[in-house]
């Protein structure tokens, strides 16, 4: 079972690993696609989904903890 803050830094890791990845994806797409998005525009809105995805992430990892430790 994961501490609270084992959870965090965990999900905190794994978004940070995710939204670098969806930065450089985005611009390579967007590129290949023939649209053009500022670096600026691009950070802001994979920060939006980045946030999303870090509570989401969390909290679906402390629901399977939860649940885990009740049987």
């Amino acid at each position: 079972m994961q501490t609270r803050m084992q959870s965090l830094i965990e999900a905190t890791v794994n978004i940070g690993v995710g939204f670098a990845v969806s930065v450089v994806l985005w611009q390579l797409l967007a590129h290949y696609y023939g649209y053009h998005m500022p670096i600026v525009r691009n950070l802001q809105i994979t920060t939006i989904f980045t946030v999303v995805s870090l509570l989401r992430s969390y909290s679906l990892r402390r629901v399977f903890n939860w649940v885990h430790t009740r049987k």
